[in-house]
C-alpha cells in the first residue's frame, strides 16, 4: 500500500477516534461518579443497537489506526520489505478487528 495512502487512512481514523475517545471517557466518568458497578454498566449496554454501532465504530477505527501504525514502527526497527509489513499490518488490523468486534458483541449482544 502506498505510504500516502497509509498516510491519509491514520489521519482519518486518528480525527474519528478522537470524538469517539471523549464520549468514552466521559461515560467513563460519569459512571464512576455515580457509582455505577461494572454489572450495573454491562446492564444498561446489553441490547442497544446505539452503543453496538458506537464501539463497533470506534473498534474498526481503532483496527486500521493500530494496524498502519505497527507497520510504521515495524518498518522502522525491524527493516523489513514493503511486502513483509504489509502482511504483519493486515495481520495485526485483522487480529484487532476480530478481538475487538468479539467484545463488543458480548458487551452489547442480546
Amino acid at each position: 500500500m502506498s505510504a500516502v495512502r497509509l498516510y491519509v487512512w491514520q489521519r482519518l481514523t486518528a480525527t474519528l477516534m478522537v470524538p469517539l475517545i471523549a464520549v468514552h471517557l466521559i461515560v467513563i466518568i460519569y459512571a464512576t461518579n455515580r457509582g455505577l458497578s461494572a454489572a450495573e454498566i454491562l446492564g444498561r449496554t446489553r441490547g442497544s443497537i446505539a452503543w453496538g454501532l458506537y464501539y463497533g465504530l470506534f473498534v474498526i477505527a481503532a483496527s486500521i489506526h493500530g494496524a498502519i501504525g505497527v507497520r510504521g514502527v515495524a518498518r522502522e526497527w525491524l527493516g523489513w520489505r514493503e511486502k513483509a509489513l504489509d502482511r504483519l499490518m493486515w495481520i495485526f488490523g485483522t487480529i484487532l478487528l476480530v478481538l475487538g468486534l468479539r467484545a463488543v458483541i458480548a458487551v452489547v449482544g442480546t
